[in-house]
């Protein structure tokens, strides 16, 4: 493994296991150069853009004091990430074998992530899966 995306949503009790984890991770391998792992990448989940919470300052800085760092992409809190695949809606979301539907990935961040990712990972993610390109 090369990368960790790690998400963290602003709750208080499920940063703190994320950040024990990242945190084990980073100093007992990252810092130390064991293993193949050239980063650990936080990102925000389930973020609720009509809150203006002071948990995500409080958190972020909480982060940088343990010498880690938080994406600025973020991922809201929206029904349709449990929106499976359904016969009489026909639309798609959430799977493992087919891609989302197209017009449920507007404002979900999936796209923006899934490009800070491949930028980060010098992945090209326009070509991957398609060879014309």
């Amino acid at each position: 493994m090369d990368y960790i995306f790690t998400p963290v949503s602003a709750d208080r009790f499920v940063p703190e296991s994320t950040l024990q984890y990242a945190t084990l991770i980073n100093d007992n391998l990252i810092s130390v150069g064991k293993g193949r792992i050239k980063g650990l990448y936080l990102f925000r989940n389930m973020v609720d853009g009509r809150e203006k919470t002071p948990l995500y300052g409080v958190y972020e800085s909480a982060i940088g004091e343990l010498g880690l760092s938080i994406m600025k992409t973020m991922l809201p809190n929206s029904v349709r990430f449990r929106k499976e695949m359904s016969s009489e809606h026909g639309t798609i979301f959430r799977s493992t074998v087919f891609p989302a539907d197209k017009s449920l990935l507007k404002g979900s961040g999936i796209e923006d992530l899934v490009n800070k990712i491949c930028q980060i990972t010098s992945l090209n993610a326009h070509s991957h899966g398609n060879e014309k390109e």
